[in-house]
């Protein structure tokens, strides 16, 4: 949950860093990551939606995988001190 939230907030604070900063005009590397993204504040908010959910995701695959290896790790370290 918390990486979903920080890539979304990072989403968010990108978004308004180009808009007040750079005008908010052409396309972005943002439009990159989420294919159809302006820079408007109805695509801000939706854009840190969508990235909460794509944090969330790659977030639980990854604790997912960390506990995966460690049932390996753990299992075979307890198998060379029997």
């Amino acid at each position: 949950m918390a990486l979903g939230i920080a890539w979304g907030l990072y989403i968010l604070r990108a978004t308004f860093w180009l808009m007040w900063f750079r005008g908010g005009a052409g396309n972005t590397t943002l439009s990159i990551l989420d294919p159809g993204y302006d820079m408007t504040y109805v695509d801000a908010l939706v854009g840190m939606i969508r990235s909460l959910v794509d944090g969330f995701v790659a977030g639980a695959f990854v604790a997912w995988l960390c506990n995966r290896f460690q049932k390996v790790f753990y299992k075979s370290e307890t198998a060379a001190i029997n």
